[in-house]
């Protein structure tokens, strides 16, 4: 076959220094195809090769973690011999290019990595960021996303329960889709990736392959420019409905014991799938590609195994085990062909019409990837906030930031998707973290993703550390004990210094919070190159959490519950206005250092107060982040039509004080004989708490200022159903 060229491998996305890695790991140059295979598992998305040096620094390990990173997804044991499995994973350029099809596909992949270990999925959440509301393509992608989302995971009938919206002019470019999956497994059902041994069956099994999605790991792994959209060609086409049959087809075979091996045809499709299998058990991968189900006429051996079609998986049966396995499939009215066969030779071998088209060492593919240890330079510390003038108005600034952007109820996006099929959510979207049954026990998980890109921009490593303490705050806030992290570090270009200055550090204060706080990282992915004409996004390193609650009865939720009752904060509150909400919404500021997060602190009081929700102690929780104590109150009366009565303390600058963004703090309410004990247990402690007010009437009052429940709303509500039409 015809020699592969350097101009040829730089089109491919790979640079000169790699062309001659190639050359050397091979003796030879490589064909078309191979180059092929070489550019989409040498590249940023598959081989991690920026990265790979700095997560391995992370903490992957605790007495509960099953299965840490490698696989396609995390394990946790949740005790009664089930586990918890889960990842969350980008689908960031083909959604500004594609959105709909874009978040839609994105949703079946997290999908397919969680369901391919042997987990039924039983929960999605997205973390969605996009540009200005005022930028001219905002609408359409906010429309576009949300569709996609809800329209995959409706029809796969798993509920969406959570997740986090932004909106900043560092996304008009390049917005981010991050979807996770949780699923439910047998702890000691757990199906893994690799090929093991020689002469087993490789076969092939779902969607047939077309030509949608080729390149998209490489298009994932280069900035964009003014011409992306021309790259809609690399953006996969989804159908639920057939991954819902494939989800039941795979589940069905996963009760026998005729799997080896079995993997998602993710990025990459069948190279990534066939060239992993193998490299982690040890084998060789030899395939006939004149067997792989094609959906349009003249596919080459390069559109094979470069195409991203979706909801296909390979899998790696014992032998004699193939009509079995395809009796099921054919059920499930889905492809299924026996496509190739394990081998000992450490080498991915490709066929077609009778000719060998494709010959590379396993782990020329794998563990020869570069890796480079990018240089990068520490950010600038921000300079010290300068004073901050009083509001006018207390209450009216409260009004206007409960109506702005980062701010406004989500209950546009998140009543697009169903919450509520599969008859186990217990906390739907609009809490601190939503909570989900262990279907027919009394146990749930905890689940919530959690960043904020601001504070990450300001200072990396404190940004990391934050996002961290508080999805490990939000899950306390339900009554969950905190288990374990997936991550999803999106950033811009590694090659520039200050960019890989900002992922370096970040990584290290996520690293030294989950180590903290017991709260291991068990699976993740990096998105780097998200930027568009050179300008970057805000650095975003999403955490999804998940922790267990033992008892679902023993949870809390923010609605005020009854009139009366008194508010209390758990954690002190010194007035951190550096990066808040209110110095940029209402000041027009985005200054300062992000609020200091002491782990210690974070851990006392969210133990603390874990222990008053499960005891029975507190009627309502709500944890206080952005905007401070005022949006957090506000929040938990929206929620309830119950208003509050509040005073300020009379040492305390009030702005500071109600919209100060300090950590490791809790709004909790309670009985009035109930509050003294809480105060009193929490002195002997050594934790700061201290009464805020009451619950009273239906408006909000802040020493001589009132504004009624229902204007808030009105704000709170409108501003999103506003923006999409």
């Amino acid at each position: 076959m015809t020699e592969a060229t350097l101009a040829q491998a730089i089109e491919h996305g790979l640079i000169e220094s790699e062309w001659k890695h190639i050359l050397r790991v091979m003796n030879r140059a490589p064909n078309l195809t191979e180059l092929g295979i070489f550019s989409v598992m040498w590249s940023e998305h598959c081989s991690y090769k920026s990265s790979r040096v700095h997560l391995r620094k992370l903490p992957t390990t605790a007495p509960w973690v099953i299965q840490g990173p490698g696989e396609n997804a995390g394990v946790i044991d949740i005790g009664d011999g089930d586990a918890i499995i889960f990842k969350m994973e980008s689908h960031n350029h083909p959604s500004f290019i594609e959105p709909y099809q874009g978040a839609a596909t994105g949703v079946g992949g997290i999908m397919r990595d969680v369901f391919t270990m042997g987990a039924r999925p039983i929960a999605m959440l997205n973390a969605l960021r996009f540009g200005e509301p005022n930028h001219p393509k905002t609408q359409h992608l906010v429309s576009g996303v949300v569709a996609g989302i809800g329209g995959y995971g409706n029809c796969m009938g798993v509920p969406t329960v959570g997740g986090e919206v932004n909106f900043h002019r560092s996304y008009n470019g390049n917005i981010l889709v991050n979807a996770m999956c949780v699923g439910l497994a047998k702890a000691n059902n757990i199906f893994l990736s690799a090929a093991k041994g020689s002469g087993n069956p490789v076969v092939y099994v779902g969607s047939k392959t077309g030509r949608d999605g080729i390149h998209g790991a490489t298009m994932a792994s280069a900035e964009f420019d003014d011409a992306s959209e021309e790259k809609r060609p690399t953006v996969q086409v989804g159908d639920p409905f057939t991954e819902k049959l494939l989800l039941e087809a795979c589940l069905e075979l996963m009760a026998t014991d005729a799997i080896v091996g079995i993997q998602d045809m993710g990025a990459a499709g069948l190279t990534s799938s066939s060239c992993e299998m193998a490299d982690k058990g040890g084998s060789g991968i030899e395939l006939n590609l004149d067997h792989v189900p094609c959906r349009e006429k003249g596919m080459t051996p390069y559109e094979m195994m470069l195409s991203e079609s979706q909801e296909r998986m390979l899998m790696v049966l014992k032998p004699g085990r193939e009509k079995e396995a395809e009796k099921i499939f054919k059920k499930w009215e889905l492809d299924f062909a026996v496509i190739g066969i394990t081998t000992d030779t450490k080498r991915l071998v490709l066929k077609f019409k009778g000719e060998t088209v494709a010959d590379i060492p396993v782990t020329a593919l794998a563990d020869e990837a570069p890796l480079y240890e990018r240089p990068w330079e520490e950010p600038k510390r921000p300079a010290p906030l300068a004073a901050v003038a009083e509001p006018k108005s207390i209450t009216e600034a409260l009004a206007k930031l409960v109506a702005t952007p980062d701010l406004a109820s989500r209950r546009w996006i998140y009543e697009q998707y169903d919450s509520t099929v599969m008859a186990d959510t217990v906390q739907k979207p609009g809490g601190d973290a939503a909570i989900v049954r262990i279907h027919n026990t009394q146990k749930a998980v905890a689940l919530t993703t959690d960043v904020t890109p601001r504070y990450v921009q300001a200072d990396p490593y404190t940004g990391g550390v934050q996002a961290v303490a508080e999805c490990w705050r939000n899950i306390t806030a339900v009554g969950g004990t905190p288990l374990a992290i997936t991550d999803n570090l999106n950033f811009g270009n590694p090659q520039r210094p200050e960019i890989m200055g900002q992922f370096v550090l970040a990584v290290r204060g996520i690293g030294d919070a989950c180590r903290a706080l017991d709260f291991p990282v068990v699976s993740g992915n990096v998105s780097l190159y998200n930027e568009t004409n050179g300008q970057g996004i805000l650095p975003t390193p999403a955490i999804g959490g998940v922790g267990i609650l033992k008892d679902v009865h023993k949870h809390a939720t923010i609605p005020f519950k009854a009139a009366g009752e008194t508010i209390l904060v758990i954690g002190e509150t010194k007035g951190h206005l550096g990066q808040s909400i209110y110095l940029r919404e209402i000041l027009g500021r985005e200054e300062g250092a992000p609020p200091p997060v002491d782990l210690k602190i974070e851990r006392r009081n969210g133990d603390f107060v874990r222990e008053l929700i499960t005891t029975g102690r507190v009627t309502a929780v709500h944890d206080a982040s952005d905007g401070g104590l005022a949006v957090a109150i506000a929040e938990m009366a929206m929620s309830s039509g119950i208003g509050a009565t509040l005073a300020t303390p009379a040492d305390k600058p009030r702005a500071a004080f109600w919209f100060g963004e300090d950590q490791a703090r809790y709004v909790v309410t309670t009985t009035a004989a109930g509050a003294e004990k809480i105060l009193a247990d929490a002195h002997a402690a050594g934790i700061p708490a201290q009464k805020l007010g009451v619950t009273f009437d239906t408006s909000v009052k802040v020493d001589d200022e009132q504004i009624e429940v229902a204007a808030l709303k009105r704000g709170h509500e409108e501003w999103l159903p506003r923006l999409m039409t």
